[in-house]
């Protein structure tokens, strides 16, 4: 009975008409990830770091920004890790 719950959640074929929503979140996530993702979060900390070390902006909030790029592009790795912690539990 576990079982059977487990394996229903995994589907290997996308159900029927979702094929223009699965290409949409995969162009929204290769947007996300990608080369302008990254070279926009290069600049974002890079000048964030400046203005916290000229006095002009809140530490707080220069740390709240760094660590959201860190979840953004270390998203999958976290799951991964939720997930085998998740599976060692059971």
């Amino acid at each position: 009975m576990l079982g059977s719950a487990a394996s229903s959640q995994e589907l290997s074929v996308d159900p029927a008409g979702s094929g223009v929503l699965v290409s949409a979140v995969r162009w929204l996530e290769g947007t996300l990830l990608g080369t302008i993702a990254t070279v926009v979060a290069v600049i974002a900390v890079a000048s964030v770091g400046l203005l916290m070390l000229t006095g002009r902006i809140n530490w707080r909030y220069g740390a709240t920004v760094i660590l959201g790029c860190f979840i953004l592009f270390g998203a999958a790795g976290i799951v991964a890790g939720i997930q085998s912690t998740a599976a060692i539990g059971n």
